[in-house]
């Protein structure tokens, strides 16, 4: 995937753009990940589909901000559709806070969006991201900052590790997290319900943050909507690629 950068609100965004003619997906990650995270899925989507995957504002290669506002990240996602110029409407695909993004969006921009995919997160979030506060700082060493993250995490935040002449730490600022995390929190029943465009939700079967009873709510009240709930936990497209990858090509077949 190619790297690529704009400039919107003061901030450099960066983002990766697997390129081609395939139709195009937009997918925005989760709290603490990046692009990059997507490139695996971009592979085997390829070349029927071309998948850009934005690192948003405070993560991976884009500029840290001062707010971390719902209409900040929203505001953010609309300069990156007007940055693209695409001729034609696209699927989002967002992991949980890229997920509360991307169906917000739709909400207001459904002449631009063809069809949904929402993995592993509500229309109601509520989480708790105090403990990322200790991992602020640069570590001497990489296994340093690995041991200080633990083994249950790592998988998920080593491509935000980044040597710098200070020392090793992660590209996001825990603080911004934080802040993040508190404005994401909330009731989005009305934005999920707002859009009508073909809508796959995949829940992780292991997920500690997310309710199978709400998630089959969503499923009932949408229309045009189908719930999939694979072996995985919060980060479904790592843990289980494979099934991920395969529930997603039979939903874009259909579209």
């Amino acid at each position: 995937m190619q790297r690529c950068e704009f400039q919107h609100a003061g901030l450099t965004f960066s983002y990766l753009d697997a390129g081609g003619s395939g139709r195009v997906i937009i997918a925005l990650h989760a709290h603490w990940m990046e692009g990059v995270t997507f490139a695996p899925l971009a592979e085997v989507l390829a070349p029927s589909w071309r998948v850009i995957a934005l690192d948003q504002r405070g993560h991976g290669n884009s500029g840290h901000a001062s707010s971390y506002t719902r209409q900040d990240y929203l505001g953010d996602l609309d300069a990156f559709f007007q940055h693209l110029g695409l001729d034609e409407s696209v699927v989002l695909l967002g992991n949980s806070l890229g997920g509360v993004n991307a169906y917000q969006y739709a909400a207001h921009h459904a002449e631009k969006v063809k069809a949904l995919v929402i993995e592993d997160v509500g229309a109601t979030v509520s989480a708790d991201m105090n403990f990322v506060l200790a991992w602020g700082g640069n570590f001497k060493t990489r296994a340093a900052l690995a041991e200080h993250v633990g083994a249950r995490l790592l998988p998920y935040l080593e491509d935000s590790f980044r040597q710098t002449p200070a020392g090793w730490r992660l590209a996001f600022d825990p603080q911004d997290i934080l802040a993040s995390q508190n404005q994401l929190n909330g009731d989005y029943w009305q934005d999920y319900l707002g859009s009508s465009c073909p809508l796959l939700l995949i829940r992780g079967q292991n997920s500690h943050l997310t309710d199978q009873t709400q998630f089959e709510a969503m499923a009932a009240r949408r229309p045009h909507t189908q719930l999939k709930v694979l072996v995985g936990g919060h980060i479904v497209h790592a843990d289980n690629p494979a099934e991920f990858a395969e529930v997603l090509r039979e939903f874009l077949r259909g579209l």
